[in-house]
């Protein structure tokens, strides 16, 4: 049971960094410094002071930057991979006690999967965003997105199992949606046949 709570914990915070690419880690190092976190040795350097304040930082200037027009496209270049790769550690840092090799592949499938699929769909959002408002709306999406992070993340350590539900129960819906919107069959005109009656 402990190891589908830490799963599902993993998810979570690997989903929210599909949101913004530091806030979960800043939660995880924050957690297991007060000490409601455990993390495995390999990953302890989370915990540390040092990485707290290099996330904190990290963080700030994330969030700013998704409020410069035009840049947040450019961010989401960077941040694509980069959320991927943070969704694995911090899958990897909830996992629990089992061999490296388990741990590290589990974090990369599930975790980097759920950011990058989270961190694809906002990009297909933003650029929707950018094309029917010129931007404008962006902010917006910028702020929607902050909230969905930490919301996430706090509910993540606060409460695992929920928000492991909400994210397995919303992830693939939004992508068949998405999927669904972006590659519907478009009407194909009529043929000679069908037009001359």
């Amino acid at each position: 049971m402990d190891t589908f709570i830490s799963l599902l914990l993993g998810v979570s915070l690997s989903a929210a960094c599909g949101f913004r690419v530091f806030v979960p880690l800043l939660v995880v190092s924050a957690a297991a410094i007060i000490g409601h976190l455990d993390l495995p040795s390999n990953v302890a350097w989370v915990g540390t002071d040092h990485a707290l304040i290099a996330f904190a930082v990290a963080s700030s200037l994330e969030i700013a930057g998704y409020y410069i027009p035009w840049f947040d496209h450019l961010l989401d270049t960077v941040a694509t991979p980069l959320a991927i790769v943070a969704g694995t550690v911090v899958t990897a840092a909830t996992a629990p006690d089992m061999s490296p090799l388990a741990q590290w592949t589990l974090a990369a499938i599930a975790g980097g999967g759920a950011a990058g699929l989270t961190k694809g769909l906002l990009n297909l959002l933003r650029i929707g965003s950018t094309a029917t408002s010129g931007g404008l709306t962006n902010p917006i999406l910028s702020t929607l997105e902050l909230i969905a992070a930490l919301g996430l993340s706090a509910l993540a350590i606060a409460l695992p199992v929920v928000a492991g539900v909400v994210v397995l129960g919303v992830l693939p819906f939004v992508t068949y949606r998405l999927w669904r919107f972006l590659f519907k069959r478009q009407p194909q005109p009529p043929t000679i046949d069908e037009a001359v009656p």
